[in-house]
């Protein structure tokens, strides 16, 4: 695998400062039942990469000190830590926002029959991976049978109440382009995703959130591959939005490795670019990060172009919420 954090280091991207923290987005691991050509973690069924008792049991007191309000987990297959369970249970105690970063097939994996009724019991939002709502370029990117397994996923959540309309129970699905492309507008896409899959299989959802591939790991070596990396690199700095860099991820939120290591990003962690300041986990039960400066490298191009990207969708969507 070619790496890229060498083509990504020298960089003029405007270095943001962050904000009162409010999200703990934690990696529980690389394992996970599918390899996937976009993934930026490299993560696969043969990864045994894992977070111990001991940082899973520090999750719940670090959300209590600093007062935070969301968990955002993700993986690998979140669901796949032996301790998955235990730990939502725990969070969801405090009443804090649990969000999972489900992949779909999961929910049909040996040992998983009951997942979907153990997230809604929790009233765990669910994030899932569908990279398109047709077949072809679903199984395409992910492998030959994925798509249905997926669309099954889909149907067993909106058994459980899923993305109903006035059911609580938050069901927003995550697009990836492809290839080395931008995503195209968010609101039409979810429009076009609404459509088809009501249509064609009977599924509700909440969102759409569209994620710019970043040029890292799977994906960046890939690039380099094909020699399309430096054709992808000046499409985001073409693409550059100042705009987005107020609602930069990195303002709020915190990455945690599967080693209890921070991060300013999920991408930065992948590339091993520790965030200045506190460095472990166990430092967030005293320690304050507002105001410290975010490590930046040319990769966070793909957060600020265009609609702008974020673990939650276009940028350009979240702002115009906001002032909503």
């Amino acid at each position: 695998m070619h790496d890229t954090l060498p083509l990504l280091r020298a960089t003029d991207f405007p270095v943001p400062r962050r904000r009162r923290l409010t999200t703990l987005q934690v990696n529980l691991g690389y394992r996970c039942n599918q390899s996937c050509t976009h993934c930026h973690v490299n993560a696969g069924p043969k990864r045994t990469e894992s977070m111990a008792d001991a940082n899973i049991d520090l999750i719940p007191a670090v959300l209590a000190a600093r007062g935070l309000t969301t968990l955002d987990l993700t993986g690998g297959a979140p669901e796949l830590h032996p301790r998955f369970r235990d730990l939502v249970a725990a969070v969801r105690a405090l009443d804090v926002t649990v969000i999972d970063r489900c992949n779909l097939t999961i929910l049909s994996e040996p040992g998983c029959e009951d997942l979907a009724d153990f997230l809604a019991d929790q009233r765990v939002e669910v994030v899932a991976s569908l990279p398109c709502y047709l077949e072809g370029n679903v199984d395409t990117q992910r492998g030959k049978g994925v798509y249905q397994r997926s669309i099954d996923g889909l149907k067993l959540l909106n058994a459980r109440g899923y993305g109903r309309s006035g059911g609580g129970l938050a069901l927003n699905l995550v697009y990836n382009p492809g290839g080395p492309s931008l995503p195209p507008e968010q609101v039409g896409l979810e429009a076009a995703y609404k459509r088809e899959l009501h249509e064609r299989h009977g599924i509700v959802f909440n969102r759409l959130f569209t994620i710019t591939n970043m040029p890292i790991l799977r994906f960046g070596s890939t690039l380099v591959s094909k020699g399309q990396f430096g054709d992808y690199m000046r499409l985001l700095k073409d693409s550059f939005s100042f705009a987005n860099l107020d609602q930069v991820m990195c303002r709020e939120l915190i990455s945690v490795d599967w080693r209890g290591h921070l991060y300013d990003c999920d991408f930065n962690q992948m590339l091993g670019l520790n965030m200045s300041g506190p460095a472990t986990l166990a430092d967030l039960l005293d320690k304050d990060v507002a105001e410290q400066p975010v490590r930046v490298a040319d990769h966070c191009y793909g957060c600020t172009a265009g609609q702008g990207s974020s673990c939650g969708g276009a940028l350009h969507e979240a702002a115009m919420e906001r002032a909503a």
